[in-house]
């Protein structure tokens, strides 16, 4: 009886220590190990480099990984630019990409680690070319939470694997034109993004290889991923739609 307790829990335990090692992605210089943190922020660790996207929720979120490269944030809010965070963890060899909005806010100690761009422009780091991409609500207002040019979504090239980072977005024509993305990470959460129709549909029409839905905790709790799901299947079959726990504590 013993041993078939051991085993039933030694079942139970192997989709748990998949995903602390991180999915991996095969690119020209290794794999790239893509490990979700929580909310909008996750780990990638490529050529024995690391890097956080806007890291939130604690250092101890971080334990285990190697101390950051290199870091992008998307926006000023506090789940994405999280000064207590940064403060936690060792970033003394990170450089820190960031919209001029963030630059502003950002902890005096850390400017000196800054590479500034705004939207459309590219910077070249540690070995990445990350270009800047445009983030904002629909309709566009001046007192919107997400007004057009603050923030930057980002893509990061990888090995020649495009990665696409959403950031806090609205459907934008911007996202659903864009071509050869092999990874991307969208948001949907209301009502500060888009709901997990238009999420949907924004995927069917660019068509990355993978897409991880993440940022989807919202005023209304977390969004039907599953659903989510199923839209995209229906609409774009060959597209890779990977479901993982940001949620752990939910």
């Amino acid at each position: 009886m013993k041993k078939i307790f051991t085993y039933a829990f030694s079942l139970l335990l192997i989709p748990v220590l998949a995903f602390s090692q991180g999915d991996k992605i095969k690119t020209s210089k290794g794999d790239l190990t893509i490990t979700p943190i929580t909310h909008g922020t996750v780990a990638f660790q490529w050529n024995n480099l690391t890097v956080f996207v806007d890291p939130y929720g604690g250092a101890d979120l971080f334990k285990g990984l190697p101390a950051p490269d290199l870091i992008l944030i998307t926006d000023i809010h506090g789940d994405h630019l999280n000064q207590e965070t940064l403060d936690g963890l060792d970033l003394s060899k990170a450089k820190i990409v960031v919209p001029q909005a963030v630059a502003d806010q950002i902890a005096e100690k850390n400017k000196s680690q800054l590479v500034i761009i705004g939207n459309g422009q590219s910077t070249d780091q540690i070995g990445l070319n990350i270009k800047a991409i445009p983030m904002y609500n629909l309709p566009e207002s001046a007192d919107s939470r997400h007004t057009k040019g603050r923030g930057n979504g980002y893509i990061v090239n990888f090995g020649g694997k495009n990665v696409y980072l959403s950031g806090d977005t609205s459907d934008i024509p911007e996202m659903r034109t864009l071509k050869g993305i092999d990874v991307a990470f969208v948001c949907m959460n209301l009502p500060y993004t888009m709901d997990v129709d238009a999420a949907a549909s924004a995927v069917i029409d660019f068509k990355p290889g993978i897409v991880y839905p993440y940022h989807y905790r919202g005023q209304g709790g977390l969004s039907d991923v599953e659903k989510f799901k199923s839209l995209v299947n229906k609409g774009a079959s060959k597209v890779d739609v990977r479901l993982r726990q940001w949620y752990p504590a939910q």
